[in-house]
């Protein structure tokens, strides 16, 4: 069973990055620029903070992800509050708040919310028809199975 969520023409979009990968992203944002300003942007601190200073865009800033911001990132796709996630990790370098990144990411699949971790599928994404369009996204319901779990309990 799932539940149907209209994504509006004009989306909301996260943009974080962590540290080695924040010039690729800046690069990737650079490039899309003109199509990211006609979309709502949010940000991680630090992220959020370079992306309006290099880039001019309106851009609401949460808090470091260390300090929580993956978190509030998180918690604002299970609200239904966004609906993009552009998220360049690094798989390289392991990160103090990797259990916080690994919730945020499992919160979007969950969420069933387009998801970009490298520059590849965000090109991709951002070039899509369904960028500048509504879009009926399918959101999985979980009520039968948190119903089935609580009489497990």
């Amino acid at each position: 069973m799932t539940t149907k969520v209209t994504l509006p023409d004009r989306k909301r979009i996260a943009l974080i990055a962590h540290d080695a990968r924040k010039v690729d992203l800046m690069e990737w944002i650079m490039f899309n620029r003109g199509t990211l300003s006609e979309h709502i942007l949010c940000a991680t601190g630090s992220t959020g903070a370079l992306i309006a200073r290099e880039t001019g865009l309106e851009v609401f800033r949460f808090q470091s992800g260390p300090l929580g911001g993956d978190q509030q990132i998180g918690a604002q796709i299970a609200e239904g509050e966004l609906d993009f996630l552009i998220f360049f990790w690094d798989p390289l370098e392991p990160q103090p708040h990797d259990p916080d990144v690994k919730a945020l990411l499992r919160l979007a699949v969950l969420y069933n919310i387009p998801t970009a971790c490298n520059r590849s599928t965000a090109d991709f994404l951002i070039s899509s028809p369904f960028m500048t369009q509504s879009y009926e996204c399918q959101v999985p319901d979980y009520s039968a199975r948190l119903k089935r779990v609580k009489m497990d309990e």
